[in-house]
């Protein structure tokens, strides 16, 4: 499917690493490898705020025989080594330790967290507000902070992001009294519990949050079950935004009938619509070693989330390669789409994406299509 206005509003070369927070400490070449996953918000002035994923990665990662990637220390960057012939770098995103029974990896790069100031309609940027970055500041964010999504509940703003170190891959959380200024709260979630996404409103005083545990070990449905067994939508409940309990009933599942959401996971968080909580959220086909990223849609009952009172099986959003011709150069990743946040303006909802891990893609999607 395709819409009037959707456009890619902010790319790698938009981005001064002379003002990152690693800059000058590695005494080495880095460049941006992607400026993308932005989460979504509207600032009290009307203007949008997108809170952009900037992947940091060296320019020559291999020297000397060895591999290295950035680490976050003791209030300073710096870089680890590893041989070569101990390593596997068949994914650019990262690079595996051979050996061991379990899967051990490292990131090619490092990634911190970039306010955006947009024009209402998202289409246009008003300032990058690199005074107000979010970097890592403790041994759990080692390797960086990625993904962020953004929710407005009451008079706070909360930002969920992934935190990744050897100690866990865990979600974070920060709030702000005004979208733009960030303060960490806490770890909300333990190890590979991520793409946390807080409804944006509260059900009988509860706040609500789609999570996403991830394992290497699920059970099988029944055999004729029209669910598929794998990484799915999960529900947990709070009643302060910090304390989490996970919810007894499912959330969403991949069905059975298709394999192109084998694999899957929260993308915008919940918004209330009068049909229910509208959620994006994105599939995954299996295809080489990342897969086909697509963004589906469903509606969850007002009261009960667990329950989908609507839903389309046919994806809302692609990849879309006509955006990225002219960065064909700095492309490392294709057919990924990753949508990661929403805001209300009018007829239509302004959707933000990461496109192919590199840029921020803007959409205009009308109210009507979840009708």
């Amino acid at each position: 499917m395709s819409f009037a206005i959707d456009r890619l509003v902010l790319t790698p070369d938009d981005i001064d690493l002379s003002r990152s927070p690693l800059a000058g400490q590695l005494g080495v070449e880095t460049y941006v490898l992607g400026a993308f996953n932005p989460a979504l918000t509207r600032l009290p002035s009307g203007n949008l705020l997108m809170m952009v994923r900037v992947a940091e990665a060296l320019r020559k990662p291999t020297f000397d025989g060895h591999i290295h990637n950035i680490r976050w220390s003791e209030r300073r960057y710096m870089l680890d080594a590893r041989p070569l012939d101990a390593v596997d770098t068949a994914d650019p995103r990262k690079f595996l330790l051979n050996g061991g029974r379990w899967q051990v990896m490292a990131l090619t790069s490092l990634s911190w967290l970039l306010p955006v100031e947009l024009t209402p309609n998202g289409l246009e940027v008003v300032a990058l507000h690199y005074d107000r970055a979010v970097a890592p500041q403790g041994d759990f964010q080692m390797y960086g902070v990625e993904d962020a999504r953004i929710s407005k509940v009451g008079d706070e703003w909360l930002m969920t992001t992934c935190s990744v170190s050897p100690e866990r891959h865990s979600t974070t959380l920060y709030t702000s009294t005004n979208g733009l200024d960030w303060s960490f709260a806490d770890i909300v979630l333990d190890h590979q519990n991520k793409d946390m996404l807080i409804f944006e409103g509260r059900i009988d005083g509860q706040y609500w949050a789609q999570t996403r545990p991830l394992g290497d070990l699920y059970f099988a449905y029944p055999p004729g079950s029209e669910w598929r067994a794998g990484p799915s939508i999960n529900l947990a409940t709070s009643p302060d935004a910090r304390h989490w309990k996970p919810y007894l009933k499912p959330g969403i599942r991949p069905h059975a009938a298709t394999v192109a959401t084998a694999r899957m996971g929260g993308g915008t968080p919940p918004i209330r619509t009068d049909r229910g909580w509208l959620t994006l959220w994105h599939g995954v086909e299996p295809k080489e070693i990342i897969g086909v990223y697509r963004t589906y849609w469903s509606i969850l009952d007002a009261n009960d989330p667990s329950r989908t009172v609507a839903t389309d099986h046919a994806p809302l959003l692609e990849a879309n390669p006509e955006l990225t011709r002219d960065l064909e150069e700095q492309m490392y990743v294709r057919d990924v789409v990753f949508t990661t946040g929403i805001a209300d303006d009018g007829d239509h909802y302004v959707v933000a994406s990461g496109e192919a891990d590199l840029a921020c893609r803007i959409t205009h999607i009308p109210k009507a299509r979840f009708a």
